[in-house]
């Protein structure tokens, strides 16, 4: 049962928290403006777009990043003034243990923490969709990484294309080969110069020039369709499967990037590292928010000489530490050879250690 205690604590907690979120807020959108306040000018993005599509899309970008640092920072900056008001002492004085007095804080942080998971898992995806697609259509950012050139893949368990090029502008493709292997052999080629992607309701591609190999055993059927010949097939491959954007791991919701690294992985595609290694922050920064929440309980529930300015400055350099081994630990993670959520979770496990020193030394 929350106390009266309990409940003074969360309130502080939850208006320093969101009076932090507020000036951050402001702070961004006013440095995201200075840098591009002449691509607004110069592109055609109407007013409008600005004002009530791009910022607050920007800014649930932002949030989603800081989520984590601007608990800390609330944490250690109404805590701290408890501190200095001997508000701290008094409740200890008073008989409640440290570890009781933690309760409220991570109630908090649990709220908090469900917020995030909302916003990282549904809302910022949606925003980041939007907002990429902005950035795309009038500033030419996010561009595509799509591989075009010796692209191999499988559009169905037995069935591996490849084909030497593949041209986004008209949707067609040059030395277009279809393979179908059963109990690792192959047992039908299909081979065309080129290949046309037919619009439509099904994934129909018009092989032109064509030849086809069946094998059974020794023996081989070939089928040769001519120069001017054409045939019509239907595949598991689609336009939007050689476009791959930088930003599209965060602007898919977490049920379309699991379904999107299931696929990848089916046909074999070599870019499904990065989407492994979103979905892996986003499963491990929620916990973040209480591993952070300890520390700035910790750091801050005392009364020291100098204010609370040595306490604030420890927290940003805590939140930096953190944000700087977050990206080496997406930077390691690329490599294969090691785990993906085990790089990714690795700055939880050392703060977390952390997070146990500093709660064990404030209780002393």
């Amino acid at each position: 049962m929350l106390k009266k205690l309990d409940w003074y604590i969360i309130g502080k907690f939850l208006r320093t928290f969101f009076f932090t979120v507020l000036i951050f807020s402001m702070v961004s959108l006013i440095i995201d403006f200075s840098e591009k306040v002449e691509r607004f000018i110069e592109s055609d993005i109407t007013k409008y777009e600005i004002a009530f599509e791009y910022f607050p899309t920007f800014l649930l970008f932002i949030l989603g990043l800081l989520w984590p640092m601007l608990t800390l920072i609330a944490v250690i900056f109404f805590t701290g003034r408890m501190a200095n008001n001997s508000e701290i002492i008094s409740i200890l004085n008073a008989g409640v243990s440290f570890r009781r007095l933690l309760r409220p804080y991570l109630v908090t942080a649990g709220f908090l923490s469900i917020l995030y998971v909302i916003g990282v898992n549904f809302l910022i995806p949606i925003g980041n969709a939007h907002r990429t697609e902005l950035e795309r259509v009038y500033f030419g950012r996010n561009k595509d990484d799509g591989k075009t050139a010796n692209v191999h893949m499988f559009v169905a368990p037995n069935t591996k294309v490849f084909m030497t090029h593949y041209s986004k502008r008209d949707s067609s493709a040059r030395n277009f080969r279809i393979e179908h292997i059963v109990d690792n052999k192959l047992v039908s080629l299909t081979k065309a110069r080129t290949a046309e992607y037919i619009p439509g309701d099904t994934a129909r591609w018009r092989l032109n020039n064509y030849e086809i190999r069946n094998f059974d055993g020794d023996d081989e059927e070939l089928i040769i369709g001519g120069s001017r010949s054409s045939l019509d097939t239907v595949l598991n491959l689609k336009p939007a499967d050689f476009f791959d954007f930088r930003e599209r791991r965060t602007a898919l919701s977490t049920p379309q990037l699991i379904k999107f690294i299931q696929q990848q992985r089916a046909r074999g595609a070599g870019n499904v590292r990065r989407y492994e290694i979103e979905l892996a922050r986003r499963s491990s920064q929620p916990f973040t928010i209480f591993i952070l929440t300890l520390i700035g309980v910790s750091v801050a529930g005392r009364k020291v000489r100098g204010g609370m300015g040595i306490q604030l400055a420890l927290g940003i350099l805590i939140g930096a530490l953190f944000v700087f081994l977050s990206q080496f630990a997406s930077t390691i993670s690329t490599d294969a050879n090691l785990p993906v959520y085990l790089g990714m979770w690795m700055p939880n496990i050392i703060f977390f250690g952390a997070a146990m020193y500093f709660v064990a030394t404030a209780q002393r």
